[in-house]
């Protein structure tokens, strides 16, 4: 895990003292107003400022940046840890087309699945892959909105695992609680994305000293759930009004159910052919079409 100096804002406090006269403009605008600083173009933040262009893409340079778009990509990450639910409300407002709010919404959720499929590493997923399959025991955790996350991953895990453990918790003592006997041979899946979660980052510190194989679901390198992770399954998440857009990380976890199922083929056919007995012979799920024609009888 990188240390601090990832951070625009210390970034721009250490370089401080050297910047230009405009550059110090352009950082005191960064300073105080970076929810506002991060939608805007190199051109449009030059206005506002009352710089020119070039000097808003020599001032990223000078912070270590690739470019300006680098450095806005390190403000929307400050951003996404910093901001409170209400501020993220209050920023992304002037994001959303309120005309078109279902199309503004969607069209969003697509860019973060793409934005997804560019970050994933083939060999990181394939290795946690392995870990899941030859581990003892797996228990998957996430809380807050990362929780359905975590929930949707263990149901289907559990269709062809018979060594699947969600946590459920309210509180740190009880996801400890739950976790006390994890270690070697062990695995713990971990998902948290901005902000994140401190119950999840102490459980997978507590499951790395123990001996337990870690995977870290969650946005970036320098995520702190990352930082005793064995391997870094990342996924982008975008914040839409103050909800957190989670298509992408939902689509690794589907890549994941179906690489799974695919190792565990046979497991998986048994399974699901019990399972449609039971269903069946329970009266599990509501007859449709053919398979219900007691409407057809009420009519004739």
């Amino acid at each position: 895990m990188k240390g601090k100096q990832d951070d625009v804002l210390i970034r721009i406090h250490e370089a401080y003292p050297n910047l230009s006269k405009g550059q110090k403009r352009l950082a005191d605008y960064i300073t105080d107003h970076y929810e506002k600083a991060v939608y805007l173009t190199a051109a449009k933040m030059g206005e506002t400022v009352g710089v020119s262009e070039s000097t808003v893409v020599r001032f990223a340079s000078s912070l270590g940046y690739d470019g300006y778009p680098g450095m806005q990509r390190a403000m929307e990450e400050a951003i996404r840890t910093r901001l409170t639910a209400l501020q993220r409300m209050e920023v992304s407002r002037s994001q959303l087309n309120e005309d078109h709010l279902v199309s503004s919404v969607m069209q969003s959720d697509i860019a973060n699945i793409r934005e997804t499929l560019g970050m994933v590493d083939e060999k990181v997923f394939q290795q946690a892959v392995d870990l899941m399959l030859n581990a003892r025991n797996i228990y998957v955790l996430g809380v807050r909105s990362s929780a359905p996350l975590a929930s949707y991953l263990s149901y289907y895990l559990n269709l062809f695992f018979t060594n699947v453990h969600l946590v459920l918790t309210n509180s740190i003592s009880e996801t400890f609680e739950q976790i006390l006997n994890i270690g070697k041979d062990d695995v713990m899946i971990g998902i948290s994305f901005p902000r994140y979660s401190k119950r999840t980052v102490k459980a997978m510190q507590y499951a790395h000293v123990s001996g337990a194989s870690v995977i870290a679901l969650t946005d970036n390198d320098q995520s702190p759930i990352a930082a005793t992770a064995d391997c870094v399954l990342k996924a982008y998440s975008n914040m839409i009004s103050f909800v957190d857009s989670l298509v992408g990380p939902m689509s690794l976890v589907d890549a994941l159910i179906v690489a799974l199922s695919m190792e565990k083929q046979g497991e998986v056919e048994r399974n699901l052919a019990t399972l449609e007995n039971i269903w069946k012979e329970y009266d599990v799920y509501e007859k449709t079409g053919e398979e219900d024609d007691t409407f057809g009888k009420l009519l004739s």
